[in-house]
């Protein structure tokens, strides 16, 4: 049995109790979108644990410096002009946490929907893939923006901010890959 297949088994449970404790429950959430719900807050939950990390323990609050000096010293040799050289990067640790982060949850939240939560979509992988990519790059900005406002216009914590931002992106995937990602 694929894994897919038993965590769609244990959502489901939890839905059928759900159901029999509440009978009105399957009018307000029906099984898909309480399988996104869940699969969603799984995700969720595994960004802000992983954002939590590695702001604290992998970056230690510090800015993250790119150096190209390695490319640039190959560009120089190959163009043998100063007018090509690349300048240095630095991220605030708050978003270099947010670049590192955002690949896991793409790939997981990606195959979670696929296999769990849109299973009836006929659209291709390939389709599903760039669609979904879509709807995340748009939650990436709002993440970005949100976070930018949040921690550097605001004063928060990094961490809580990040929560707060979630709520927004939350509903914004769940109606892009419902009716785009994942169309049937």
């Amino acid at each position: 049995m694929s894994i897919a297949k038993i965590i769609t088994q244990i959502i489901d449970f939890f839905y059928e109790k759900c159901v029999a404790i509440i009978p009105a429950f399957s009018r307000i959430f029906s099984r898909q979108l309480f399988r996104y719900a869940a699969c969603g807050g799984g995700n969720m939950v595994l960004d802000w644990v992983l954002y939590f990390l590695v702001y604290n323990f992998v970056l230690k609050h510090e800015m993250l410096q790119f150096s190209f000096s390695h490319l640039n010293a190959l560009l120089l040799i190959l163009t043998s002009s100063f007018d090509t050289l690349l300048p240095a990067l630095t991220l605030s640790s708050h978003i270099a946490a947010l670049c590192i982060v955002f690949p896991i949850t793409l790939f997981t939240g990606f195959w979670l929907n696929k296999y769990v939560t849109f299973t009836q979509s006929t659209l291709r992988g390939r389709s599903q893939l760039f669609r979904y990519i879509v709807i995340v790059c748009v939650n990436l900005m709002v993440n970005y923006i949100g976070l930018k406002f949040f921690v550097d216009l605001c004063g928060l914590y990094p961490t809580p901010s990040k929560m707060l931002v979630t709520v927004v992106t939350v509903c914004i995937s769940y109606f892009g890959q419902k009716y785009y990602s994942f169309k049937k």
